[in-house]
């Protein structure tokens, strides 16, 4: 028998919030006041797939504190009981997790152990199956109190992958024929109440939630694609907007700014496949072109880090081991830069999208750095959605992409499967190099830890040494904040941010 790895009661852990809402004029739900108890939040996205949990969209129900997980993370990524008050590790490959008792979902039912196996097993069959299932096999069954999960192999991070938004588990009564409808449904401090379209969404405080009771009445989120409009929002008295951008904020308060560190790494991806960049001496020629450091104090207007790597400060430990003579070694591998005259008269094309209002302008700064290099560039820009399949058929000689590189583990290495191996699913750099996969397994199957984390790092610098991509900024989350709020989760992950006790002035008088 394997020890027991968490025995620990928590208070309520929820999620968070992206967007924002008009203060309510009518009573909310409990004992609390109406408007002086309430606010506003707003951000970037909107649903995608009805709210789905299954999809991007989960981000939302963590971050709006509606829907939970057995497990969430901590700071240091590692998992914590929520749903599941305890787990142990049976054996390599089974782990027991005790559901908590007397939590209710938002419809009245009680949660039990079988439902929550119910709700894993929905997620595992899905067609397409959310991403955080795509690389695992595994298995869930109900046994009394407890949830067993299997895995066909040794997996260390289970605990740590049930912790994704994607696995939530929802009231019986929220799954259908294929769909899953969120509304009433969650076991969060908030109620998902209504939705408006793509236009907005509404929580109230959920009076039976198994920790400690929400000090909010309840909120409104407001999706906010347009990056001006969400500038404007914040200028307008919006209570927390996230995901503001650089480029837009010469109107904003400063007073009212607050910079959250993130998981997110704005990074030149290089077609590896075929084309100019399969030469690495010619990706050497385009990375020694590119000034990050001014990429950073005009692009990004001094907002985020000079990358020297994938991971950025919301991956502490990442820093010191680039220092450690393996890392710097594995750097000093990299092929030399192609000479000025093979380089000159070079045809290209560098590819980005929209949705980020700083990345056409990062384009058009990284054009004429190549350019002055002497390649000749063509820039294509479109929306993401117009231009994510031709960037994985190869069709551009660099994607500009910006990627939160701690997925849906926490642990980075899901990163490295999904964007560097021969089979990842989400490979721009459309990258295949055999060491490199075989470096990933071992990180894979590395126990949590200074060794995992040093494994880790050696995927890293492969990939660097090879210039499978060239990582730009490691980006600073920016949100626009009243200081009537507080409480507000600075969350690398961003699967939290408003929670039970977030609170206004109101709330405390």
């Amino acid at each position: 028998m394997y020890p027991v790895l968490k025995k620990i009661a928590v208070t309520a852990v929820v999620s968070s919030v992206l967007f924002t809402s008009a203060c309510f004029a009518e009573d909310s739900a409990g004992n609390k006041a109406a408007d002086g108890n309430r606010i506003t939040i707003g951000g970037m996205s909107s649903p995608d797939s009805n709210l789905s949990p299954l999809s991007d969209d989960a981000l939302m129900l963590s971050q709006w504190a509606v829907g939970e997980t057995l497990t969430r993370l901590d700071e240091d990524n590692v998992a914590q009981p929520l749903l599941a008050q305890s787990w142990e590790q049976i054996d390599e490959t089974t782990w027991r997790f005790t559901i908590r008792d007397g939590v209710k979902f938002h419809d009245g039912t009680e949660l039990t152990a079988q439902q929550a196996a119910d709700a894993l097993n929905f997620a595992n069959t899905a067609s397409p199956q959310p991403r955080v299932l795509d690389s695992v096999d595994y298995t869930f069954s109900a046994d009394g109190t407890d949830v067993i999960v299997e895995s066909a192999q040794p997996d260390p991070l289970v605990a740590e992958m049930l912790s994704s938004p994607n696995l939530m588990i929802l009231a019986e009564a929220a799954y259908g024929d294929g769909t899953i409808d969120p509304i009433g449904h969650g076991t969060g401090p908030f109620e998902l109440v209504a939705v408006d379209g793509n236009s907005s969404a509404t929580m109230e405080a959920f009076d039976d939630y198994w920790g400690e009771p929400a000090a909010l009445a309840g909120f409104e989120a407001q999706f906010i694609p347009d990056p001006t409009a969400r500038s404007a929002a914040v200028r307008t008295g919006t209570d927390v907007v996230t995901s503001l951008s650089p480029t837009t904020l010469t109107e904003v308060d400063p007073e009212r700014i607050v910079e959250v560190a993130t998981a997110r790494t704005t990074t030149l991806h290089f077609n590896t496949d075929s084309g100019v960049f399969s030469d690495p001496a010619m990706r050497t020629a385009a990375a020694e072109a590119i000034d990050t450091s001014t990429l950073v104090d005009t692009v990004f207007e001094g907002y985020g880090d000079v990358a020297e790597g994938f991971f950025g400060p919301a991956l502490p430990w990442a820093q010191p081991l680039r220092s450690e003579d393996d890392y710097t070694k594995e750097l000093e591998k990299r092929v030399p830069a192609a000479s000025p005259e093979d380089v000159k008269g070079t045809e290209i094309t560098l590819a980005t999208y929209t949705d980020r209002a700083e990345l056409p302008e990062l384009a058009v700064r990284i054009e004429q750095y190549l350019e002055d290099a002497g390649f000749v560039v063509t820039q294509e820009v479109r929306d993401y959605d117009y231009i994510e399949q031709d960037a994985f058929d190869g069709k551009f000689d660099l994607f500009i992409l910006s990627r939160n590189t701690i997925l849906d583990s926490g642990d980075p290495v899901a990163f490295l499967t999904s964007d560097y191996g021969c089979d990842g699913s989400y490979n721009l750099s459309l990258f295949c190099d055999p060491e490199v996969d075989q470096l990933i397994d071992t990180a894979a199957s590395t126990e949590v830890g200074p060794d995992r984390q040093k494994a880790i790092m050696d995927v890293e610098a492969a990939l660097l040494s090879r210039l499978a991509s060239l990582p730009l900024v490691n980006e600073v989350g920016l949100n626009g904040e009243s200081d009537r709020v507080n409480g507000v989760v600075h969350d690398p992950l961003s699967r939290r941010l408003i929670t039970e006790s977030t609170t206004t002035t109101a709330s405390n008088q």
